[in-house]
């Protein structure tokens, strides 16, 4: 690498930096002021990379998992190409080299922000390879290459030679994965969390997100991804649709048939008598309408918005329903928009608590009993709309309305 000056700054010294990969060193010299040709450069010194670099480090055409096991000693293993698959790259990078950029999220379905909210998800957090060939099969590997086209276990990451010698390992907080039990769809239940390995082995979890002692290895499971595959990143979670089975998802128009079917049947408030409606999506999500449908979260109640029964001891939220007397939070409802995570098009029945976002029956039960990780060994179910941490006893309610007294 040369390094020019600015010549209307001063002459510039011209600095040679040579990079002598078999030895993992680079050495830094300058011909000197006086030199003359063919005298040697002045050698200022050296830095010595530790472990040593190997060929297939420097060369980017060629990708390669290095594994740290000592300060002296690292496995290198080669990748070949493959042409009967496609790599597609997830993390929070920026670079070219990442396919599907992701950001932390916090409760509430906003990017966590501020000084303090320092991101856990992995610059190159994982890689996904598909089939190109029918049935187009998807596997899930941890960790992603970088620009120079490696990826690099270090010293305290979990790493271990398997029964056959090769060599895997884990990544810092780990890639968890779950199937969900009988598919995504209606019969659906939760799953088993496991841990995808570099190599796309299964293990259990680890005591917490980022111990260097990995858990069992699971030989009847597989990294393919399923219909319903949840993938937690430590600090955001995605869901895996297969083309087969976003066929049998609702669609954006039966979810506004749904809209409009439910203001179709006039719901009104039991307070203020007024006929509630649901706004329409491209109005955004910004301040609640005048007509929005609110709801007590602990009983189902659904109200218009109106100031009686505040219990602010309690908190700004906090409301007594007039009908059952119930005390708890009193939010607006707004209809889950995103068709790929219902189960099925069945009508928007129930809402999620605390946050309020409508969906079917089946589709709200079962996000509720799916524990989501968070932090380094606890779950929680969330709202698969907006990321908010569900409470009370089944983390969702039944709505019920009441209909115009004509």
């Amino acid at each position: 690498m040369v390094l020019e000056g600015n010549p209307e700054v001063g002459s510039p010294r011209t600095s040679d930096l040579q990079h002598r990969g078999n030895k993992g060193s680079c050495v830094l010299s300058s011909p000197g002021e006086d030199a003359q040709p063919g005298e040697d450069p002045i050698k200022y010194g050296e830095l010595i990379s530790t472990p040593l670099v190997s060929k297939a480090l420097s060369n980017r055409g060629q990708h390669s998992i290095s594994y740290t096991l000592s300060r002296s000693h690292s496995v290198i293993v080669e990748y070949t190409h493959d042409s009967d698959t496609d790599m597609f790259q997830i993390g929070r990078s920026t670079e070219n080299m990442i396919d599907f950029v992701v950001t932390d999220t916090s409760p509430g379905g906003g990017a966590a922000e501020g000084p303090s909210a320092q991101s856990t998800i992995s610059r190159y957090a994982c890689r996904i390879l598909c089939d190109r060939r029918p049935p187009y099969t998807a596997r899930i590997y941890a960790a992603g290459f970088d620009a120079s086209s490696n990826i690099f276990l270090g010293e305290r990451a979990a790493k271990w030679r398997t029964p056959d010698g090769l060599m895997d390992g884990l990544t810092t907080n780990g890639v968890l994965v779950m199937h969900p039990a009988g598919g995504f769809s209606e019969d659906s239940a939760p799953g088993v969390w496991r841990e995808i390995s570099v190599c796309g082995n299964v293990y259990t979890l680890r005591d917490s997100r980022s111990a260097q002692q990995r858990g069992k290895l699971v030989e009847n499971e597989s990294n393919v991804l399923q219909d319903g595959s949840l993938i937690d990143l430590c600090g955001a979670t995605l869901l895996w649709r297969t083309p087969a089975g976003l066929l049998r998802a609702p669609t954006l128009k039966q979810l506004e048939a749904q809209r409009q079917e439910a203001n179709a049947a006039r719901p009104q408030c039991p307070v203020g008598l007024s006929t509630l409606a649901f706004p329409s999506p491209a109005r955004g999500r910004t301040a609640p309408d005048k007509q929005q449908p609110w709801v007590y979260v602990r009983c189902g109640h659904v109200h218009g918005y109106h100031g009686w029964g505040c219990r602010r001891e309690r908190g700004p939220q906090e409301r007594e329903c007039p009908l059952c007397r119930l005390v708890g939070p009193y939010v607006p409802l707004w209809l889950g928009q995103e068709a790929g995570l219902c189960l099925d098009p069945g009508p928007p029945s129930h809402a999620f608590a605390p946050c309020g976002h409508v969906c079917s029956e089946k589709t709200a039960r079962y996000w509720a009993q799916t524990p989501l990780p968070h932090g380094t060994h606890a779950f929680h179910a969330a709202c698969p709309f907006c990321g908010a941490w569900l409470t009370g006893e089944h983390g969702c309610v039944r709505l019920i309305f009441q209909g115009p007294l004509d």
